[in-house]
């Protein structure tokens, strides 16, 4: 495990190792997204879309979850009325 500092403005320096074994290069474009709690970079692939492809995934609650949130309250609302 590699453990790296953040520099002013949020900068993170890749460690040279990574960069090499990944074909990152200066002006490489990488794809930074957040999953439970952690920062994924990846390096943009030839296919733009694909290497967007699972960008959005787990960004909030479901459809499922914000329903059934609007159902509860509705519940609850209910017997304060009663």
């Amino acid at each position: 495990m590699t453990v790296v500092r953040t520099l002013g403005k949020g900068q993170v320096v890749i460690p040279k190792a990574v960069r090499d074994g990944l074909g990152i290069k200066v002006g490489t474009p990488l794809v930074l997204r957040v999953e439970q709690r952690r920062i994924v970079l990846e390096p943009v692939s030839g296919d733009p879309v694909k290497a967007l492809r699972g960008m959005l995934k787990d960004t909030g609650p479901s459809t499922a979850d914000l329903l059934r949130s609007r159902r509860e309250e509705r519940e609850r609302e209910s017997r304060e009325a009663a």
